[in-house]
């Protein structure tokens, strides 16, 4: 009995760290930022859109084995506004978003889980993971860097790769890019 108990506290001693740096995602401070671009032969006359994504909720575990997952619900993402655009155009971009680009209805959340951290240098890693978007789960591979008490990175994804037909509008004369840049900039809770 002396045994089992000495095996248990040992396990709780060694333990009790590792679970201890599993961190809580800052979802106030923390951003996702997608970059949506315009193509076609008309696409001067329409406008480039960003996107905030809104972490609900995730975790990080920064030592051990390091691990990295969140959860975005597509229902909160918003078109930032744009000074060039009025109010009622405005609001047409975000119902397209939302009913069209996103189906948030169909597909209410945004998941990514890392299955592999790999430390490049004092503050930057190499962060593989499987990023879940309309209704697809897709490796995807990033470099983050630390810079203070945020983890940053940059990717560029395909819409097509995740099932997303990018809107087009006068048969093709002004459409959104494939291709959107996404920065994220991640805080762990204090």
């Amino acid at each position: 009995m002396r045994l089992s108990t000495l095996a248990l506290c040992t396990a709780i001693v060694v333990t009790g760290p590792l679970m201890a740096q599993e961190k809580a995602i800052d979802t106030q401070r923390s951003t996702i930022t997608i970059h949506v671009g315009k193509s076609g032969l008309f696409s001067a006359a329409a406008h480039d859109h960003t996107v905030n994504a809104p972490i609900s909720s995730g975790a990080i575990l920064e030592s051990g084995a390091p691990r990295i997952e969140f959860r975005v619900e597509t229902a909160k993402m918003t078109v930032k506004p744009d000074p060039k655009i009025d109010a009622k155009d405005q609001a047409t971009i975000q119902t397209h978003m939302e009913e069209m680009t996103l189906e948030t209805t169909k597909f209410p959340e945004i998941t990514f889980r890392s299955s592999h951290v790999q430390k490049l240098a004092d503050g930057q890693w190499k962060v593989d993971g499987d990023l879940s978007l309309h209704g697809a789960t897709k490796p995807v591979s990033l470099t983050v860097k630390q810079t203070g008490e945020s983890y940053t990175t940059h990717t560029v994804l395909k819409q097509t790769d995740f099932e997303i037909t990018p809107l087009s509008i006068g048969g093709g004369m002004i459409k959104v890019k494939n291709e959107v840049e996404i920065d994220f900039k991640i805080f762990a809770a204090q």
